[in-house]
């Protein structure tokens, strides 16, 4: 609730000030306090602006963390690039948004880039903002990797899920099988040598986390059991909306191969959302983390909107 209140209360205490200001202004023009209420007004804009896109995040989860998952499509290395190119722009937006950031689990591709990697996105309102990002997204560019310089098209899934921890899920200890083993890739000597990657399995559903990342165990599996509690969330949540859609005739095609958005760099320059139509040709500065103009657009359709909650 607070993080709802306050930027509220804030606002209205700019507000104030600003009309403090105007006061003053008109009894005694001065041209700096003119200048610093201009750039109180500016300021104000765009923190209003940030007000009314948290308005639109009602949903249960929407004002807490988010866990981004990337996944590479079919392509091999070209795939492991894409999915590693998405991983930083989601870092960037995060840096931006002044959110930490920080990766949960991974899994490196044989050549560049990622077959896997998981991260923690911590910040008010990230998981309400990201889960627009759920789904395919599309790559067509000249390949870096192809020497013949053809163009190819790459694909990666990208699955937002709410942080939700071990406490919040109904989770029976018995109906866990947790594995421990020699973490691969990169970590030095320690890593490498000590069985401190952890692999959990829920064994009624087959939902699996693992996690590599750190030198201790203990904290491998609690990054493990943080990644699990929200799948298992996740696919309650998922159930209980396909009974929903059943119930109402409504059939909805399956994620993977639907397509969200596509990323075009050759032979023109452009990204375009799918679902909501807005598109910008300024692909660099997108993959550089500006991907408010998709959230707003996705966020500003009720219809789509419904659909995420």
């Amino acid at each position: 609730m607070r993080a709802r209140l306050e930027p509220y209360e804030r606002l209205v205490g700019v507000h104030e000030d600003m009309s403090e200001l105007d006061e003053m202004l008109s009894e005694s023009p001065d041209e700096d306090t003119n200048a610093e209420l201009e750039r109180m007004a500016e300021g104000f804009l765009k923190d209003l602006h940030e007000l009314e896109i948290t308005t639109l995040l009602s949903g249960e989860h929407d004002a807490g963390n988010a866990i981004v998952e990337i996944g590479a499509g079919a392509g091999g290395t070209e795939a492991c690039d894409w999915a590693q190119m998405l991983f930083r722009m989601y870092a960037r937006w995060a840096e931006q948004h002044q959110y930490g950031f920080e990766i949960l689990s991974e899994s490196p591709g044989d050549v560049t880039g990622y077959r896997g990697v998981t991260s923690l996105v911590k910040g008010a309102f990230a998981y309400g903002r990201l889960r627009s990002e759920h789904g395919v997204h599309r790559l067509v560019r000249i390949s870096p990797f192809d020497a013949s310089g053809r163009r190819h098209t790459s694909f990666a899934i990208v699955d937002v899920m709410p942080e939700v921890t071990e406490n919040e899920v109904d989770i029976d200890p018995a109906e866990l099988r947790i594995e421990t083993y020699r973490a691969g890739g990169a970590g030095g000597q320690h890593v490498n040598k000590t069985e401190s990657a952890v692999r959990i399995i829920h064994v009624p559903t087959g939902l699996m986390a693992t996690c590599q990342n750190e030198r201790s165990q203990h904290k491998n599996r609690a990054s493990a059991m943080t990644i699990l509690a929200s799948r298992i969330a996740e696919l309650e949540r998922t159930k209980s909306d396909e009974r929903m859609r059943q119930l109402k005739g409504v059939v909805n095609p399956a994620e993977w191969g639907h397509q969200i958005r596509s990323y075009v760099l050759q032979p023109y320059t452009v990204v375009k959302d799918l679902r909501t139509g807005h598109e910008t040709g300024n692909v660099l500065a997108v993959l550089d983390g500006e991907i408010d103009g998709f959230i707003e657009a996705f966020l500003s359709d009720p219809s789509l909107k419904a659909v995420a909650e």
